[in-house]
């Protein structure tokens, strides 16, 4: 076994700047030095022996000189220099030396002082040799007895350990520890004698649990985890047993430990099915979320409960449970809190739908005055995405919902707004019932919107839905009310003259008004210096943006104008009417062409904003009905297509996800007679403690493909070639932060080969743990070698090394083969995830690693190829399957996945097929990798690269 499978009882510190010491002069030191000269040498000798070092000579002057003694760290020292020295000669017989040393343990073991009792004890578990222990078996007994707690736990360790390893030496230590149980009153000496007997004689575990299950709530934390493992393990083996025990577990589920509530309600779960049970069980775990402070518990805790929604028949159950669950959202981190969201989302039905709501408006309300915590917006788009959700799913809820959200429609925060105005649009078009009031509380918050692009929003939905005569001339008043007086220009310029003030004129001279060829004025720029910053403050908002320069908002008002225009003159019969409000309208897009044209905003007008008004100006002066046709049913008819296929997409993942959690039982598959139930159930045999320990211990066992030996031996490396004096091959085993090289090492020569060493180096962001301890191989044989590396961070690392040995006899140097690199691939530690469109932008926005990458391939189909890629790069395709669907020449798609370190990856396929080429022209075009790492943009790119072409198969 090499260090890496050993099990670690003490962890030495090592200076490396210290020379290795002389034997002679250690010996000097252990045999005439001061009690701090002989701690220093034991030390430097324990370094050396844990270094490989022989040093037979020094075993009879530690005996003689400092086994003696009776300094407490000078003991210490000795317990861990027995436990790693050789004890036997090359033969395998015990050394005579070790006798004198199990008379000296003797004698420690009936030591007046309970710590050197107690250590001693705890080094006799580390023992492998039988003859060492049987003297001591009479001092161990005597332990049991002793009047310190310390002596006594130990005492129970050191007799399950040599129970386990050597049965011969104490055949009766069952029912030595059951009668010791029985009149012990220590917690901990408790624990560790019920862990004997669970592990070395089961029944009588049970028998003296059977005897005081009345009094389990009272013993303490550290016992009841270990009856609670019992009766876990009891149960599974025996379920005829669980009527007996789940009375117990339901009194656990009411312990003042954490520990073992959590543990009381996991076993409960895989117990029992019943109703009553699960909600126990979720009650528990409720109040563990509630009442714990760590936010990991919270989010380890909050996934068991999303692991119980996720069995069909408990999900009813927890339905109930809600407005519980809903008491997490009091914990102020984001994380925590968007879990228990979308957990309240999967399980919000019409019996709840209507509470949910309620306290989801009443958080909202919260968050409006809450402005510490940086979270809080995060927090209020969480809230409004949820009830977006709630309402889409439950019509009747919206009516409650809207007015609460529009106030929000005037926050600062852009991105929850957005929110807001997302749902609003999908509301009006959904629920026409609503459109009044949608259409009023907006015109209400419509000048208080401070962000431009939730203006353009609002206006697009007071232009799209407004249609009685009432609304529309409420539109335009807000309109005009929200630009503030017109023709903009000349206000402006009066302004400007008439605000300068005397004390402003010494700095500045008044701006002489300048007319160009266009017959704009422009103005000079020595009124900016002083110009007063109140006058900002007080501009109307659609002023203000257009001011700074931003005209898009521009050519959205004049299409608003449009289709509100020609509505208006469809309704008025009054042609009056319908000319002066035609004409306020082109008035208005008019005075906003003249201000972009002007040198007054901050930027000038662009060009795409001038067509788009002139256009809106042509289409009212001549008012044709394709054009009212156009602007006032094809948009809404586009909006309607597009709600449609978001809504199916949204059915049919939700179908996707019922069906791979619905648990079907094929007709053929065979009955376990047991628990007659489907294998996939949570009541199945696997030990979830044995499973925690595993993957605690970073050992889970990864669902192979369906041929396991064939998928392990697609990770097996050459590392030499067959002709090379050593054969190497490593199979590479990826757990979550770290990498086992188990390597086979093969001596292909006729001659022993000692000290023979793999050395190994790493390149990228890999670490190698600890460096394996050499080896010697006889003629024609193999051993095995594992190696740990330490991963930090997703990018394509390389391990290697080469392999040195001396050949026994010979004169020559140490002899060197050199290893292949072996390449760590980043697909192992990228998952596919998947984000808003929102989201992905604003990342594409942040993120300064680019990577772009050129098509290069053999695929010919375009939805081939971008299928190849995510299998390739195991991302997800964001961009929904209706888009990407039917026969095109070019294709987008944005592709997703996240790490296990937590760091994103974001992509955008470009393709396009040339058809003037033929019909079995290859894909072109690009993929754009963007990270916020480096090594994460070039490894994903080096990777496209090199699976971009198709093998045949």
């Amino acid at each position: 076994m090499t260090a890496a499978e050993n099990v670690c009882y003490t962890l030495i510190n090592v200076t490396n700047d210290s020379e290795p010491p002389s034997e002679v002069s250690l010996k000097t030191d252990l045999e005439k030095g001061e009690i701090k000269a002989k701690t220093e040498a034991l030390k430097k000798v324990i370094i050396m022996i844990l270094n490989g070092e022989k040093l037979p000579g020094l075993l009879m002057t530690i005996i003689r000189f400092v086994l003696p003694l009776q300094d407490h760290t000078i003991k210490k020292l000795l317990l861990v220099f027995w436990e790693i020295v050789p004890k036997t000669t090359p033969d395998g017989k015990l050394l005579q030396e070790m006798i004198l040393v199990c008379d000296a343990y003797r004698k420690d073991l009936q030591h007046p002082n309970e710590f050197i009792r107690g250590s001693t004890l705890r080094f006799l578990c580390k023992l492998k040799e039988s003859e060492l222990l049987e003297p001591l078996m009479p001092a161990i007994r005597a332990c049991l007895e002793h009047r310190h707690s310390y002596v006594r736990r130990n005492a129970v360790l050191a007799i399950y350990t040599i129970y386990r390893n050597f049965e011969h030496l104490i055949p009766d230590a069952p029912e030595l520890i059951h009668d010791f149980l029985v009149n012990e009153k220590d917690a901990s000496c408790k624990r560790n004698a019920f862990m004997m007997l669970i592990h070395a004689d089961q029944e009588r575990a049970l028998d003296y649990l059977s005897t005081c299950i009345d009094q389990v709530h009272t013993f303490g934390d550290i016992l009841q985890l270990v009856i609670v493992e019992l009766i876990y393990k009891v149960c599974h083996a025996n379920p005829t047993e669980r009527a007996r025990f789940i009375r117990c577990i339901y009194n656990l589920l009411q312990s003042s430990s954490p520990a073992v509530k959590y543990e009381a309600a996991g076993t409960l779960v895989t117990l029992s099915s019943a109703p009553t049970a699960i909600k126990a069980a979720a009650q528990c775990y409720i109040d563990l979320i509630i009442k714990e402070s760590d936010n990991n518990v919270k989010l380890i805790v909050l996934d068991r409960l999303i692991e119980l929604k996720d069995h069909p028949t408990h999900e009813r159950v927890l339905q109930d449970l809600v407005m519980d669950i809903l008491r997490v959202l009091t914990t102020p981190d984001l994380e925590v809190r968007k879990k228990t969201l979308q957990l309240a989302l999967d399980l919000v039905s019409s019996r709840n739908v209507e509470e949910l709501v309620i306290v989801l408006k009443k958080e909202v309300i919260k968050t409006n005055n809450v402005t510490e915590h940086e979270d809080t917006d995060k927090y209020r788009q969480l809230l409004v995405r949820t009830l977006h959700s709630c309402s889409v799913r439950f019509p009747d809820m919206a009516a409650n919902v809207i007015p609460v959200l529009m106030e929000f429609l005037s926050d600062t925060n852009e991105a929850a707004a957005a929110d807001v105005l997302e749902f609003v649009r999908e509301a009006i078009q959904r629920f026409d019932n609503l459109r009044p009031l949608i259409i009023e509380k907006m015109l209400e918050v419509f000048h208080a919107i401070k962000t431009v692009k939730i203006y353009r929003g609002a206006l697009w939905i007071l232009g799209e839905y407004c249609s009685t005569k009432e609304d529309i001339q409420s539109v335009m008043t807000e309109v005009r009310r929200s630009l503030g007086e017109i023709p903009i220009v000349e206000n402006e310029l009066k302004k400007e003259a008439g605000e300068v003030k005397p004390e402003e004129e010494v700095t500045a001279a008044p701006a002489p008004k300048l007319v160009t060829e266009m017959g704009t004025y422009v103005t000079q720029s020595a009124l900016s210096t002083s110009r007063p910053s109140k006058k900002e403050e007080d501009r109307p908002p659609l002023r203000g943006f257009l001011m700074d320069g931003d005209f898009y908002v521009a050519a959205s008002l004049a299409t608003t104008l449009t289709k509100v225009a020609l509505r208006y003159v469809a309704l008025a019969e009054d042609k009056k009417r319908q000319n002066s409000f035609v004409a306020e309208a082109m008035l208005i897009m008019a005075t906003v062409l003249h201000l972009g044209k002007s040198s007054l905003p901050k930027k000038p007008i662009t060009d795409d904003d001038v067509d788009r008004i002139s256009l809106c100006l042509k289409v009212l002066s001549e008012c044709s009905p394709l054009m009212n046709d156009i602007f006032n049913k094809e948009c809404r008819r586009s909006l309607s297509h597009m709600l449609a296929v978001r809504l199916e997409e949204e059915k049919l993942s939700q179908k996707k996800e019922s069906e791979k959690r619905s648990v079907t039982v094929q007709a053929d598959d065979p009955i376990s007679f047991m628990q007659l139930t489907a294998k996939n159930e949570m009541t199945s045999k696997e030990d979830q403690f044995q499973l925690s320990l595993l993957a605690a211990m970073g050992n889970t066992q990864r669902k192979e493909a369906a041929d396991p030996l064939a998928s392990k031996l697609n990770k097996v490396t050459q590392l030499t070639g067959f002709s090379d004096p050593v054969y190497a091959e490593a199979y590479v085993h990826v757990n979550q932060y770290d990498i086992v090289l188990d390597v086979l090492v093969v001596n292909q020569t006729s001659d022993t080969l000692q000290n023979c060493t793999l050395e190994l180096a790493t390149l990228g962001d890999l670490k190698l743990v600890e460096k394996p301890s050499p080896l010697t191989l006889a003629p024609h044989d193999f051993a095995n070698i594992k190696a740990n590396v330490k991963v930090a961070s997703t990018e394509n690392g390389i391990i290697f090394g080469n392999i040195v040995y001396d050949v026994s006899g010979a004169a020559s140097d140490r002899n060197c083969v050199v290893l292949s690199d072996i390449h760590i691939d980043i697909m192992d530690y990228i998952q596919p995830a998947s984000c808003t469109d929102a989201e992905f932008r604003q990342m594409w926005a942040e993120f300064e690693w680019e990577n772009k990458v050129t098509v290069n391939t053999n695929i010919t189909d375009l939805n081939d190829y971008l299928q190849h890629i995510l299998k390739s790069t195991n991302m997800k395709c964001l961009t929904p399957e209706k888009t990407l669907s039917g026969i095109c020449g070019f294709m987008a798609a944005n592709l997703y996945a996240r790490s296990i370190f937590g760091e994103d990856a974001l992509a955008n396929v470009s393709i396009e097929k040339p058809i003037h080429i033929g019909p079995d022209a290859p894909v072109n075009g690009h993929i754009r990798i963007r990270a916020k790492s480096q090594g994460m943009a070039l490894s994903l790119g080096d990777k496209i690269n090199l699976s971009q072409k198709r093998t045949a198969a």
